[in-house]
């Protein structure tokens, strides 16, 4: 074996013109064919010249490259002297030049009496800032390790990462830096002569002799290719020279005595949520960006960031496959190529000319034992990443690809537990004999197979294309069905067990760690639906509160009902099954589907009460409640609320009174008593403090707002209002959220702050989360009742219209005003106050006698009181009729 073109000089420390053609080509960022069009040249003139095959190259084909690279002063005339073979002596520190001399002493570079070597000049890494210094500090450390080991999958850029260290480093290491890369089948002596010949000397004693004690630096690329001559040679190397210092790469550790093994990790990519803003922070997308903007002029489009995102996601952040995909670029666009590779990530392939990027792992064919100075050259292969994940899968021992296929099922981060539950015997369902992963998920690191970051339980994830790959080993084997059910039965047990913290103190940890594990979820949720539905309905049952708080009730009560009705759950434990009925009665009741439920969530209360379940009991009658309201049968739903009062207190259950005074609360303010609607909030407050339940506070707060708007006190509305905003959008349960921000809205237009009304307008449109505005801005116009702002139809349209009809109010224009209130009570959602105060809005707006019979018959079937204010607004129409209203 020999040293590799891309890591030494000439015998006499020169640099050839095959090191600088390959160099400059480089900085270029051209590929050998691209560099012969703009040349004129063929592409073997290029390849043969770059690998050293032809001597003495015509002048004429020199300048045409010269020339093609645009090479100008020093640069170009040190090219043309090194194609007539008179070499390029080692460039000084100041000098303009693509290659980069590293070794001399430490205040000259190219002092004679030491070895001058060159390494593939360094590349501009994204997102390697912590790795560059961290390993800096290691290599340049008095007492540091001698031996350092970048380890990982094949293109995730250890060899641009080391090479960029070594050239960080060279200041340290006097005697010199040098680089060897590893060929295909090499031996011992072969991995020797190398090494020693790219510090200078023949023979063992030659170097201990040279180097004398000076510190010095030996990168080595590759070595998984012959792991065991290196590991011999490096043990000699380092036991004869104190002062050398190793900086390897490869797919596995060396497996020396204190070798420090450093995993290099793929990029960091964005979360599923950051589809447009800040994505070009993200270190996989900058170099998505940047690659792209070699074959393309244009800068993805704002059209094309979703793709994007989407595209480093899904490819992992591994350096290699996000080159790869840019590649494509040029003739589609990223949806395009979200749509085409985006299932077919394994598939992506190096191109045969490998040089063609010098930082990619190049393929293991490529070296030899022979000693032309072609010797990379003398195969071309394009190499798969399916080719390049095999190789590393190929090094575990079959339990350990069996464990990596077990955990490929997980689609996202996980913890050393759920690794445990996953990989226990089959035969122990129960988990009695421990298996512990901790080994296996080291070896996994070890490999570069596996990542971990992050701080929480939940920080380890297979790199995308090793799961890929190990799905469809499991595949071949037969193995997947069993896999994804036993994936199904661990997450049911995890969801299961922080289905419990949905309520108190530890709400928002819960509902996070559900967040995390998200994808997971709805992968088990879709098989053990087909599968295994009784696992499915264990699952589901226990998501309710988390669908409900994410706002995805429409679909969690699909899953609910499929699950439900299917005939392998029937004979399911009946309380499983109450618990998913009432799951459906919830969720339905989030989309105003309430009505279609109201006998789902009685046959859940009897099941509760026959089985004598106080928990399930106070639960549905909570719920059963909710829908009364709904569907207008508010003495009904007040019943519900008092029983639910009487069974908490009876039982010493503090949430459950909390939830009763809150729910009490609300009739309070139907019958127009605002005073008791205060002391019951008041208790609200104080029982949820004592139990722990934040989320029960912040709903206390919001309803206290609604209290004081009534009352006409804006400014304690908004107040309130905003701080129960921030409070639930920590929390989620965006629902509740619009609701708040329409009270916030309402209390803003009656006070007359018509620019700040007009942004909560433009956020409950929009659906919006973002917080509400600390300054009022400019008002615009307001549209007219019939424009596109009433055609919306969103689930907040009748308490936008409401709020609109405030606004015109305020400003004097009473047609407006009318049409706004009649949209508004047209439209009101379940609440039927909204309705009422649409109907005092439309009736003081227009003085339109008739508008009083309609208000009566609302108040009459909500059992609603007007307010005093409400019925000094309709003072006039009152006396002329002759009667009060409801």
């Amino acid at each position: 074996m020999t040293p590799d073109h891309e890591w030494s000089r000439s015998p006499a420390g020169r640099t050839t013109l095959p090191e600088l053609l390959r160099g400059h080509r480089r900085a270029a960022g051209l590929t050998q064919a691209e560099l012969a069009s703009r040349a004129r040249v063929g592409v073997r003139t290029v390849r043969d010249l770059e690998r050293g095959r032809s001597i003495r190259p015509q002048r004429t084909t020199v300048e045409l490259l010269a020339g093609a690279l645009a090479l100008t002063g020093t640069s170009r005339a040190a090219f043309l002297a090194a194609a007539r073979g008179a070499g390029v002596e080692p460039a000084s520190p100041d000098a303009t030049s693509t290659t980069f001399a590293v070794g001399g002493n430490a205040t000259s570079a190219a002092a004679p009496a030491d070895p001058s070597v060159a390494l593939p000049p360094p590349v501009a890494l994204i997102g390697r800032e912590r790795d560059l210094t961290e390993l800096a500090g290691m290599l340049t450390a008095e007492r540091g390790p001698r031996l350092v080991s970048l380890v990982g999958l094949a293109g995730v850029g250890k060899t641009a990462l080391a090479t960029s260290v070594a050239h960080l480093v060279a200041a340290a290491h006097p005697a010199g830096v040098a680089g060897v890369l590893v060929g295909e089948g090499a031996d011992g002596p072969d991995v020797l002569a190398a090494s020693m010949s790219v510090l200078g000397v023949a023979r063992l004693p030659e170097l201990v002799a040279l180097l004398a004690g000076r510190p010095t630096l030996l990168v080595m690329d590759a070595v998984e290719r012959a792991p065991g001559p290196v590991a011999a040679t490096l043990h000699r190397l380092l036991g004869a020279l104190p002062s050398l210092r190793v900086l390897v790469t490869g797919r596995h550790p060396v497996g020396l005595p204190g070798e420090r093994v450093w995993p290099v990790a793929p990029l960091d990519v964005p979360p599923p949520e950051a589809e447009h803003s800040g994505l070009e922070s993200w270190p996989a997308v900058a170099l998505f960006t940047a690659r792209l903007a070699q074959v393309r002029r244009e800068p993805p489009t704002p059209a094309e960031l979703p793709a994007l995102a989407a595209l480093v996601r899904r490819l992992g952040g591994l350096p290699l496959a996000i080159e790869l995909m840019a590649a494509r670029g040029r003739l589609l666009d990223l949806t395009e190529l979200l749509d085409r590779y985006g299932d077919r990530v394994l598939d992506l392939a190096t191109p045969a000319d490998a040089s063609a990027h010098p930082v990619w792992d190049a393929p293991e064919a490529l070296g030899s034992r022979t000693s032309g100075p072609d010797t990379r050259a003398a195969v071309s292969v394009a190499v798969t990443l399916r080719d390049a994940v095999a190789f590393s899968y190929r090094l575990l021992a079959s339990d350990e690809q069996a464990a990596l296929r077990q955990l490929a099922v997980f689609g996202n981060r996980w913890s050393v537990e759920l690794a445990e539950e996953m990989l226990a015997d089959e035969a122990d369902r129960d988990g009695t004999v421990a298996i512990d992963p901790v080994p296996l998920l080291d070896r996994f690191v070890e490999l570069g197979l596996l990542s971990v970051r992050g701080s929480g339980s939940f920080r380890f994830r297979l790199l995308d294309a090793v799961r890929d790959y190990a799905v469809e080993q499991a595949a071949g084997a037969g193995e997947l069905t069993c896999i994804r059910r036993r994936h199904a039965e661990v997450i049911a047990r995890l969801v299961a067990r922080t289905a419990s913290d949905l309520t108190g103190p530890r709400l928002p940890d819960a509902v996070h760690r559900l967040d995390e594990m998200s994808s997971d979820i709805s992968s088990s949720l879709a098989h053990a639906t087909t599968d295994d539905p009784l696992t499915a309905l264990r699952l589901a049952a226990c998501l309710t509160r988390w669908w409900r708080f994410r706002g995805r009730d429409v679909v969690g009560r699909q899953w609910l009902r499929r699950l439900l009705a299917d005939p392998r759950t029937a004979d399911a434990d009946p309380l499983l099954r109450g618990w998913a009925a009432l799951g459906v009665a919830r969720l339905a009741a989030e989309h105003g589907a309430g009505a279609e439920e109201l006998s789902t969530a009685r046959a859940a209360l009897n099941t509760f009460q026959q089985a004598g379940d106080v928990t399930g009991e106070l639960e549905a009658r909570n719920v059963l409640g909710t829908l009364l309201i709904s569907v207008g049968r508010q003495d009904e739903a007040r019943e519900q609320a008092e029983a639910l009062l009487r069974l908490a207190a009876r039982n010493g259950r503090t949430r459950d009174l909390a939830v009763a005074q809150n729910s009490l609360a609300w009739h309070e303010i139907r019958a127009g008593d605002l005073a008791a609607a205060r002391r019951r909030l008041a208790a609200v407050d104080r029982l949820a403090a004592e139990s722990g339940e934040q989320r029960l506070r912040v709903l206390g707060w919001a309803n206290r707002a609604e209290v004081a708007r009534l009352e006409g006190w804006y400014a304690d509305a908004i107040d309130r209002g905003r701080r129960a905003i921030v409070a639930l959008s920590e929390l989620g349960d965006p629902g509740r959220r619009r609701r708040v921000l329409g009270t916030v809205g309402l209390a803003l237009a009656q006070d007359g702050r018509a620019a700040e009304a007009t942004e909560v307008l433009t956020e409950l449109r929009a659906g919006g989360v973002e917080a509400l505005p600390a300054r009022p801005t400019v008002p615009r116009p307001r549209p007219r009742s019939d424009d596109a702002a009433l055609a919306w139809g969103g689930p907040e349209a009748g308490l936008c219209a409401l709020i609109e009809g405030n606004l015109a109010l305020h400003r004097g224009d009473r047609e407006l005003a009318a049409e706004w209130f009649a949209a508004a009570a047209d439209h009101a959602g379940q609440d039927r106050r909204d309705a009422v105060e649409a109907l005092v809005g439309l009736a003081a707006s227009t003085a339109d006698p008739s508008v009083l019979d309609r208000l009566d018959r609302v108040c009459a079937e909500g059992g609603i009181r007007l307010l005093p204010q409400e019925s000094g607004l309709l003072y006039a129409l009152l006396a002329a009729r002759g009667g009060p209203a409801q």
